[in-house]
């Protein structure tokens, strides 16, 4: 334990405040994010960049770690932030607070409006500065900008240490522009240009001054760009264009797949932010569309998160499934590496462009060591054949799965479970997705030794096999079928035996390396009722205590039963909620029938988004909902974060029992349910079997029904089950 001793001096609470202010993580729920392509910002409501976490990031790389805002020295006073809706826009607004103006006369408070608007389009950030004098004198004020560029890797943001950096060049200062640069120890320079439509008054190495005459009801404006160059002067046309263009290419994004409108207006906000979220973190790549983790420590291809993304969003948009699909056949091991953990036939856990990774001082530049990776990814294959019925895309994927399901029985052979164990003391030293040091444990608080078979992973693998065997028999393969059938009915006998605990009535959270389980309970059996591994009534057991007070909480699940001796609901994952993994368990509850509770998990998670402004975190406490409080965020969590922002719609499907059924073009309808307050829902252009149809439910009593509408353009077969 560490004991601060505090300094017994009177302290100016405005210099108490300032300290605290520049050292203290702010919370990634009033900060804001833009993204385009591989580059992300990160900045306060105020449009201020102070280098706490936040930041101008490219490739992994931060090249801009300081940007604010002064106006006649001081700093300015928020009105209000926002992101527009389509999350393309931040826009500040501000007002100064009492200043003086070059002659020395004073201006109040309120005097000045300052609106700052600000996007990313191709490696470049550009913001539109406005000053509106709506005081009674002309006035000339002092407008500055103040920046640097430390260049740090991701990693070495996020809290590594290095004992050697590159070289950081003497900033070379232009007319109107500033060029910072480095030079890494990989001998790529990376560069950091911040050019003004305007001579500055003062240009420095970290400074620009500017003295603008704002005449009494005027405004005049200020166009600033960050990227890789200075070749081009910042103004009006360019950053239209570039507005323009970012606009488009987020419409185009939007479009795929179906869309959702309900009877409520705010329920609908929620999930027009929830759609905007996952299309601003899927970024184009030469395989298809995939969608980055989150922002800002995770906003790369990982491959379990985009996997979970894709199945969230599959029955609205496959085609988001393809190309997550695509990139990780194509980045599929081939050697066997310790360092990277990889085997031949593993699949991608996490992919990262930054100069620590290129000189492998860390081994996250193609990484490996995802245990539940490799089974998610054939899942994903599978259910996206049984959505599509494509089996073009399964025949070009299908070594690769069968390159998959060979790594899984070699996995498999020495325990008869998928395990893992680190091959290097720089990789993960839990694999799974709660892979923290301490998320794995026994009751009485011993950390396993491995290596460790997690619960989840084995019903992953069921799911795998189980799949595979469907689509071996489709394409001829009945001996593949046959010995993958078995392998899914054996993992499933192993499971029952081996990890569930009758005094707990609750599956174990993993075997150690001696076969004991760890009699913990956690949200991770309720990924079994998701793939349907238990039996019905072992199922129904596990649901309740699911929806009990240790784990339900009002706001959603907690990932650890609050009796557990590591349960801590500010944890990151022994106790906290994670929306993903309380949609996962919804749709668990949901394909065994338990379909009313699933509308009490949508409800709460609604509710959550709401006083997080319509956007889930990645996680945030656990802490038991109390009457006219609102959840309590997590301090660094990723936001926005697309596994969080897809949660929306797997609550949803799991709420209207819908299934598509590629191979027959039908459309499967079972018990549905809507949200709470909600008497209306249509799902628009639902594609199947190569039609668009628009889907209605309508509450009838207590009864919700389904219907198509008239207007399509062929006959799809709905079957609805009550």
């Amino acid at each position: 334990m560490t004991i601060i001793q505090l300094d017994e001096r009177k302290l100016d609470p405005a210099i108490a405040l300032a300290s605290l202010d520049e050292t203290a993580p702010r919370e990634p729920h009033r900060l804001f994010a833009l993204k385009h392509g591989d580059c992300f910002a990160v900045a306060d409501a105020y449009g201020d960049i102070r280098g706490v976490g936040d930041g101008f990031f490219r490739d992994d790389t931060r090249v801009l770690s300081e940007y604010r805002l002064a106006i006649g020295g001081r700093s300015t006073s928020l009105l209000g932030a926002s992101l527009s809706q389509d999350n393309v826009l931040f826009t500040a607004n501000l007002t100064n607070l009492p200043i003086e103006t070059v002659g020395g006369r004073p201006i109040a408070q309120g005097a000045i409006h300052i609106e700052r608007v600000r996007l990313l389009w191709q490696d470049r950030l550009y913001e539109r500065l406005t000053l509106s004098n709506y005081g009674r004198e002309h006035s000339t004020i002092l407008l500055s900008l103040r920046f640097a560029a430390d260049f740090r890797d991701m990693f070495e943001v996020r809290g590594s240490t290095r004992p050697k950096r590159g070289t950081s060049h003497t900033a070379e200062v232009g007319r109107s522009s500033v060029m910072l640069r480095y030079e890494g120890l990989d001998k790529v320079e990376r560069k950091s240009a911040i050019s003004f439509s305007q001579v500055p008054d003062e240009l420095t190495s970290e400074r620009a001054d500017f003295l603008i005459a704002v005449t009494k009801r005027s405004r005049k404006t200020l166009y600033v760009e960050v990227g890789t160059d200075a070749r081009d002067t910042p103004e009006r046309e360019r950053f239209r264009a570039a507005a323009a263009r970012a606009r488009f290419g987020m419409r185009a994004k939007r479009r795929h797949g179906a869309t959702l409108h309900s009877s409520g207006r705010v329920f609908n906000d929620w999930i027009e932010r929830a759609r905007a979220d996952v299309a601003l973190l899927t970024t184009e790549l030469a395989t298809g569309p995939y969608p980055y983790a989150g922002i800002p420590w995770f906003s790369t291809a990982f491959g379990r998160d985009g996997v979970i993304s894709a199945l969230q969003m599959l029955w609205l948009n496959p085609g988001l499934a393809r190309g997550v699909l695509a990139f990780l056949a194509q980045h599929q091991a081939t050697e066997t590496s310790p360092f990277s953990d990889s085997q031949p036939g593993k699949i991608m856990h996490e992919t990262r462009k930054g100069e620590m990774t290129a000189l492998s001082e860390l081994p996250f530049g193609r990484y490996y060591g995802g245990v539940d990776t490799t089974p998610l990814y054939v899942h994903l294959a599978c259910a996206y054949a049984d959505r599509t019925g494509d089996t073009d895309l399964i025949d070009v994927l299908w070594p690769s799965l069968c390159a998959a399901a060979e790594w899984i029985e070699a996995a498999s052979r020495p325990t008869g479970f998928v395990t893992y164990l680190r091959a290097a003391e720089s990789g993960l030293a839990n694999q799974g997705w709660k892979d923290s040091f301490d998320s794995v444990f026994h009751a009485d608080g011993r950390i396993p030794k491995g290596p460790i078979a997690l619960v989840e992973v084995q019903g992953y693998v069921f799911a795998a096999f189980q799949g595979l065997a469907k689509l071996a028999r489709l394409r001829g393969e009945d001996e593949k079928a046959e010995g993958w059938e078995r392998r899914a009915q054996e993992i499933r006998q192993r499971v029952e035996s081996h990890f569930w605990v009758e005094e707990l009535g609750y599956y174990a959270l993993a075997l150690d390396g001696d076969g004991q389980p760890c009699k913990v309970r956690t949200s991770n059996a309720g990924h079994l009722l998701y793939v349907g591994l238990p039996d019905p009534d072992r199922a129904r057991i596990v649901a309740d205590q699911l929806l009990s007070a240790s784990f339900h909480t009002g706001w959603g699940l907690r990932t650890l039963a609050d009796d557990a001796i590591f349960f801590n609901p500010m944890s990151y994952h022994n106790g906290s909620i994670w929306p993903h993994d309380t949609a996962i368990c919804a749709a668990g509850l949901a394909r065994y029938g338990i379909r009313d509770s699933v509308v009490r998990l949508m409800s709460g998670t609604f509710e959550s988004a709401v006083h997080f402004n319509m956007r889930l975190p990645e996680l945030f406490c656990g802490f038991t909902r109390a009457p006219g409080e609102a959840p309590i965020a997590y301090p660094v969590a990723c936001l926005p974060q697309a596994w969080s922002a897809g949660s929306a719609f797997m609550l949803m499907q799991a709420c209207l029992g819908l299934q598509i059924d590629g191979w027959t073009g039908e459309i499967q309808v079972t018990r549905p349910r809507l949200p709470i307050g909600i008497d209306n829902l249509v799902v628009r252009h639902l594609a199947v079997a190569g039609v668009a149809v628009d889907l209605t439910f309508q509450r009838v009593g207590d009864r919700v029904g389904a219907f198509l509408a008239d207007r399509h353009e062929g006959l799809v077969p709905l079957v609805v089950r009550s």
